[in-house]
């Protein structure tokens, strides 16, 4: 159980959140064109799961802006952002902000990534949405990485995790 607050009073998360070295659960996901895009799971490369509540928020597309920034010389790696926005949301702020390195994904049909990764709030102002968090899966599959960023109006350590990719 992660320890997590939104502006300074404590949410509770539902699911439980892989640890590192764990299999990263395989989710599906939809992407800004409504296919279907499979994340966690071996992909032979690694997989950068960039987690926000809302891709409509300052921090989150602070966030975002910058994975995107820092993904452009990772040759091995997918990047992704992760929410319950819908798709066509996502796909606006994309081309808006001109991001071209991150994959979009909206987790709206269910939930499921974000109760497979520990990350549906609960409770508290942002219920039914995601926490914001960091998963790097390695090649073959397993949590590299994971950080469920303690203040949610915070940004994540990407220095740290950017870290976990060899």
């Amino acid at each position: 159980m992660s320890n997590v607050t939104f502006k300074g009073g404590a949410v509770k998360l539902e699911g439980s959140v892989p640890n590192v070295g764990a299999k990263a659960p395989e989710v599906e996901l939809v992407a800004k064109d409504l296919s279907s895009v499979k994340i966690g799971g071996a992909k032979g490369k690694y997989q950068i799961i960039n987690v926000v509540p809302s891709l409509d928020t300052g921090v989150c597309a602070m966030q975002t802006r910058k994975f995107n920034e820092k993904a452009a010389s990772l040759s091995n790696a997918e990047v992704y952002v992760v929410s319950l926005d819908l798709p066509f949301a996502q796909g606006r702020f994309c081309s808006t902000e001109g991001i071209e390195k991150v994959t979009a994904l909206s987790d709206f049909r269910g939930a499921k990534f974000a109760k497979a990764y520990g990350v549906l709030l609960a409770d508290g102002p942002l219920a039914g949405l995601t926490t914001r968090a960091v998963f790097i899966v390695d090649p073959s599959g397993n949590i590299a990485y994971k950080e469920i960023v303690a203040e949610i109006t915070t940004e994540p350590n990407y220095d740290a995790a950017l870290a976990a990719i060899k």
